[in-house]
């Protein structure tokens, strides 16, 4: 294995659940580069990549299914703050939790939905058939957390990115 692909496979080991472009960003290295990199470690079992909700993640082997689920969508600013949240102060309801992170009603269940389906937060009902927000793996919750808390510059460059993105949507129009 050659320099630049033993760099490439220890950033996805060091950051399991990274996509492509933080992967280029962090490696600064172009994207082709990267690209042909992936594909020999993916070839060899070195690497495993998955699509998840509109992104490619990679991972090292050992990450279990679980992990994969959870990570993917950890490394999302809003559903990383969604679990953030629910780790810091406990179960709450929905409502709560919107408020709590200034978001809207809507873009908190698009991210619930996807927790929830990969068992990551659990929707608990009462008599009432209020909804209480629980992670249904704190503890792992927790450690994953630890290990995506992205830099300044990383949600600067996402927040960017999403900008970026939205005025060109709206030159399009």
């Amino acid at each position: 294995m050659n320099g630049t692909r033993r760099r490439v496979a220890r950033c996805v080991r060091a950051t399991p659940g990274i996509h492509f472009n933080e992967l280029v960003r962090t490696l600064d290295l172009a994207p082709g580069q990267v690209q042909y990199h992936l594909k020999r470690l993916i070839a060899t079992d070195s690497v495993v990549d998955e699509q998840r909700y509109g992104r490619t993640h990679y991972f090292a082997p050992e990450v279990d299914d679980w992990e994969r689920g959870a990570l993917s969508l950890v490394r999302r600013e809003t559903a990383g703050d969604v679990v953030a949240a629910l780790h810091d102060r406990g179960p709450m309801s929905p409502g709560a939790l919107a408020d709590v992170l200034n978001v809207a009603r809507s873009t908190l269940e698009w991210h619930l939905d996807h927790l929830a389906e990969q068992d990551v937060v659990r929707k608990d009902r009462d008599e009432r058939n209020r909804v209480t927000l629980v992670l249904t793996r704190p503890d792992e919750t927790a450690a994953l957390l630890r290990t995506v808390q992205p830099s300044t510059a990383s949600r600067m460059v996402d927040r960017f990115t999403r900008l970026a993105d939205h005025l060109l949507d709206d030159a399009d129009r």
